[in-house]
């Protein structure tokens, strides 16, 4: 292994350990110390790549909002219509706030403010919806007389409940959860026609590839 791969798999490492003592102490806190340690580095190692505790929770988030873009970019690349997308996607990001600590801790920093003057992961999360929403409606996919903006409120203000609702149960982010929102969703904003081509528990694109992960980055529960 060179020099410059010992280095990416050490900031790599630091970015998990952060994001574990974000989630679980919260930002203030977590201490440096105890996070180099857990990766068996140095404080002086980890100030190498960080220059502070603001720097290494900014580089969380990015790397969630990374993480979630690699996985929103891989659903649309592999599936249409737009709105099975948007299905597809729902059930992708619960599955990373289930299972990856680094998106986790990175929703959490961000709306705390911790995301270097970036918007926050929500607001990336409603833009992407309502991209969505639009192409959908171009395709003739949504009910007449619902409009796109009453749409995009109604899954981003769902979605974003799962979230918070996730954080002390995980059942709320579960499979059979969103594959339920969707079956009521469906009903009052899909065309009739598309209902019998969308798939609420999401199709083979809604996994989660395995690319969207840092190594190590699985939450213990």
């Amino acid at each position: 292994m060179t020099k410059q791969e010992r280095a990416i798999r050490t900031r790599s490492r630091l970015i998990n350990s952060a994001a574990e003592a974000f989630r679980r102490q919260g930002y203030e806190r977590a201490s440096l110390a105890s996070i180099s340690s857990q990766v068996g580095v140095s404080s002086g190692a980890l100030h190498f790549h960080f220059e502070n505790k603001a720097a290494l929770a900014s580089a969380v988030v990015l790397e969630a909002s990374r993480t979630l873009c690699r996985s929103a970019s891989h659903i649309q690349r592999t599936q249409s219509p737009a709105l099975q997308a948007l299905i597809d996607t729902t059930h992708a990001l619960a599955e990373l706030l289930r299972e990856n600590v680094v998106v986790q801790a990175g929703y959490q920093l961000s709306i705390a403010g911790h995301g270097s003057g970036q918007p926050t992961l929500r607001a990336k999360w409603q833009t992407h919806v309502a991209r969505l929403i639009v192409e959908a409606d171009r395709e003739g996919m949504l009910r007449t007389g619902v409009s796109r903006e009453d749409i995009t409120a109604s899954v981003v203000a769902g979605t974003v409940g799962f979230e918070l609702l996730g954080r002390d149960n995980r059942a709320w982010l579960s499979r059979g959860s969103l594959t339920g929102y969707w079956q009521v969703q469906l009903t009052s904003l899909a065309s009739y026609d598309a209902l019998d081509r969308l798939v609420p528990a999401g199709s083979d694109s809604a996994r989660v590839p395995p690319q969207t992960t840092l190594a190590l980055a699985t939450a213990k529960s």
